[in-house]
């Protein structure tokens, strides 16, 4: 989860949220109660100017509405989170609307805030899965390392060097050892971007070096470098790939873990009586849930309950291999503090 904060009075006011998994939608169920205000950009029908002669065309175009919250659920696949309620600001004022949540898709609420909401959205942003994301766009001599923030790139270091031409191999190795350093300290997620062929022999450079940011490093083709690079980046959608690349390894890394247990008679629990079982005796560490269940009332109210119990709440989506594997062993699992005997 990103957020940005608008000023709050007293814990009132305004904070922008964008979720960037399928937790994130998880979190803003919760967030968001009845009487909130909500805005978002969606699509809404809009009568174009016709002729007399044709009946009159109605398209949908953006825009930008704010709503008064009545009611929320989770879509029939999970996957994004319906808000509705009247429209109080924008076109077609008091009409009633759903706004869709979606991985990806920022929406701004305007309530007073609970501390239990603060902390809540302070674990979402702490757990993201985009961590930092940096891009590094690269060409002959000329190399530019940006940072992604919510506003947009963020240039943090620009290296420069000779053009490399007419044999210089001294020279460009000694402009990929800069560009190196200034990549050494990235922990978080690494695109390489550019055209031409500069960009593929910095990469093959930097993991012959033994650069563990370049060896996990999403390469990317681009037109250009520096800040039209990155716009490049994000149109090509290497953005998605890199996050859901991301969740999935994530969620196989659970999953695997929940089998793992279970092949060991270890400290876990699946199906809903025996995850009901643990969650009751304050056992259960991490709830694993797929997100065909989120419209499940039952369901929800279990993983409530275990989340009032300090136990983590990972959704996955059933779309993979990982959800389809929860979902074969009843949909939900925990991974649990403690083995219960049976």
């Amino acid at each position: 989860m990103k957020a940005e904060y608008g000023e709050l009075k007293e814990n009132a006011g305004e904070i922008r949220l964008l979720p960037e998994s399928i937790d994130d939608l998880w979190h803003l169920r919760h967030l968001i109660a009845p009487g909130d205000l909500v805005f978002a950009t969606t699509f809404r029908s809009v009568e174009a100017a016709t002729d007399k002669i044709r009946p009159e065309k109605v398209e949908k175009r953006p825009v930008r509405l704010g709503i008064r919250v009545e009611r929320l659920e989770f879509s029939e696949h999970g996957v994004r989170l319906r808000i509705s309620g009247p429209i109080e600001h924008g076109v077609d004022a008091g009409a009633y609307h759903t706004l869709n949540a979606e991985i990806g898709h920022e929406i701004s609420v305007i309530k007073k805030w609970r501390q239990v909401d603060l902390e809540r959205i302070g674990r979402a942003v702490k757990a993201s899965v985009f961590g930092v994301i940096h891009v590094l766009t690269i060409e002959e001599g000329e190399a530019e390392l940006f940072r992604l923030r919510q506003y947009g790139p963020e240039s943090v270091v620009t290296t420069t060097a000779g053009s490399g031409k007419g044999g210089e191999t001294d020279t460009r190795t000694a402009f990929f050892d800069q560009v190196l350093a200034h990549i050494a300290d990235v922990s978080g997620p690494l695109i390489i971007a550019g055209p031409g062929f500069v960009r593929d022999d910095f990469v093959k450079y930097a993991r012959s070096r033994g650069s563990e940011p370049a060896a996990r490093a999403l390469v990317s083709e681009t037109r250009r470098i520096g800040r039209g690079a990155v716009q490049d980046v994000i149109g090509a959608g290497a953005l998605e790939k890199l996050i859901g690349d991301l969740q999935l390894s994530r969620e196989v890394n659970l999953m695997d873990e929940v089998l793992l247990r279970i092949a060991q008679d270890g400290a876990v629990a699946y199906g809903r009586g025996d995850v009901a079982d643990a969650i009751g005796y304050g056992a259960a560490e991490e709830v694993l849930i797929t997100d065909t269940l989120l419209h499940d009332a039952a369901v929800t109210r279990l993983v409530e309950k275990a989340e009032g119990m300090r136990a983590k709440i990972v959704v996955l989506s059933s779309r993979f291999e990982p959800g389809e594997r929860l979902d074969a062993l009843g949909g939900i699992a925990a991974l649990l503090r403690y083995r219960i005997g049976k």
